[in-house]
């Protein structure tokens, strides 16, 4: 709502002497200044914008481009109901903070075995970019300590894969947080606008990280659907472009509320949500769908875990 600011400019008006004779009378001519024109002053009304500011032109405070209050900065609030994470979660380990590979099942055991198993694994591959590719070493307190995980959000880092929903929900209870109900995660997916993909109502090659050209499996083993837990898939390229993307640079692939956005809901990674018997949504970079944000998968119990699965948090 836009108003005119009136101001009151008010003087004493000078007597002039009254005419004489059939002299005609003439009008005083003023030497006080003309007055400005009044001004514009921005009134907040329901969200509006304000209109361009002119040189030295204030707005009163207003909503715009304001990020909720309720929630924690690196969550996004849903219609004042929930707050979900901006950006799928990294690990941590709960004890003191050190950042867990995203390479591994966040577990000393898992991290052992599967360390050991592909640098193995590697020199008798028959497929000669498994032989060239290292296996990444994870932090040695991972190979020698017990930890639990506690999920953070970082924008540019890289997202946490081979999580099982059981390791999901501690590493999401240890961040004060929780898994999202199925309810929740796809009325964030689908934004304010209510739809079926983050950007728009119709499927849009690249616009998201999903139904990429290759399968990481297939790459390195020569098979799509075996050695899911092989730590060098989240690491696969194709024409020198990561299959998976850091977290945030997939900038088309985000649902807008309000001043603020989530990042990639579809695609990237499969995020495990809140189900009893095991569900994740959304797709992975891999994973031939055009579902967008009712894109779910049901067949994996709750302790299942692979290269393609992680997680956000809930509050």
């Amino acid at each position: 709502m836009v108003l005119p600011a009136t101001a009151c400019t008010c003087s004493q008006k000078t007597e002039q002497p009254a005419p004489t004779g059939d002299a005609a009378p003439v009008a005083a001519l003023s030497t006080e200044p003309s007055e400005p024109p009044p001004e514009l002053l921005y009134l907040p009304d329901g969200g509006d914008i304000g209109p361009p500011r002119a040189p030295g032109q204030e707005l009163l405070p207003g909503p715009w481009g304001v990020k909720s209050q309720r929630c924690p900065p690196e969550m996004v609030d849903v219609r004042g109901e929930f707050c979900i994470d901006r950006f799928e979660v990294t690990l941590v380990d709960n004890a003191q903070g050190r950042e867990l590979s995203p390479y591994y099942h966040p577990t000393k055991t898992q991290v052992q075995t599967q360390y050991s198993e592909w640098q193995r694994q590697r020199t008798t591959s028959d497929v000669q970019a498994a032989r060239e590719m290292a296996v990444p070493p994870p932090p040695t307190f991972e190979l020698k300590e017990s930890f639990e995980p506690k999920a953070v959000v970082k924008e540019h880092a890289t997202p946490n894969g081979y999580l099982s929903a059981d390791i999901a929900e501690v590493a999401c209870k240890n961040a004060g947080k929780r898994l999202c109900s199925r309810s929740e995660w796809v009325t964030a997916c689908r934004g304010e606008k209510n739809r079926k993909f983050p950007y728009g109502d119709s499927y849009e090659q690249g616009r998201c990280n999903v139904f990429r050209e290759s399968h990481p499996a297939l790459i390195l083993h020569g098979n799509a659907s075996i050695h899911h837990l092989d730590p060098r898939l989240l690491k696969v390229t194709v024409g020198g472009k990561p299959l998976l993307h850091q977290t945030g640079t997939t900038p088309d692939c985000k649902s807008p509320w309000g001043a603020d956005a989530i990042y990639d809901m579809v695609g990237n990674l499969d995020e495990w949500v809140d189900d009893a018997k095991g569900l994740f949504l959304g797709g992975f970079f891999s994973r031939n769908t055009r579902e967008g944000c009712d894109s779910s998968i049901s067949a994996h119990p709750r302790p299942y875990f692979d290269y393609s699965l992680g997680a956000r948090c809930c509050k």
